[in-house]
């Protein structure tokens, strides 16, 4: 579960410094990913966005791949989107 509260000290986080690997220590519970924003299903709609990112949950409920998902009680994670120059 990834409550409000979380979401924001992640988007706080992010903000310092997107990179993944400086959010697994600060955030050992969760499980991050990265990508570009290009790469997310327009059907999914970012859960927060920061400047040059949008923050997107995942959950790793099946037990084989991650999935997005809209769900923040079945979350277990976030993925950190790059958005394009575009």
């Amino acid at each position: 579960m990834i409550s409000q509260e979380l979401l924001a000290e992640v988007g706080a986080a992010v903000r310092l410094n997107p990179s993944v690997s400086s959010l697994r220590p600060l955030f050992p519970a969760l499980h991050f990913s990265e990508c570009s924003a290009d790469d997310i299903n327009a059907r999914f709609n970012p859960v927060l966005e920061c400047e040059g990112y949008e923050l997107y949950l995942i959950s790793g409920a099946s037990g084989h791949c991650l999935e997005l998902t809209t769900d923040f009680n079945a979350a277990t994670g976030i993925i950190v989107a790059a958005k394009s120059d575009d």
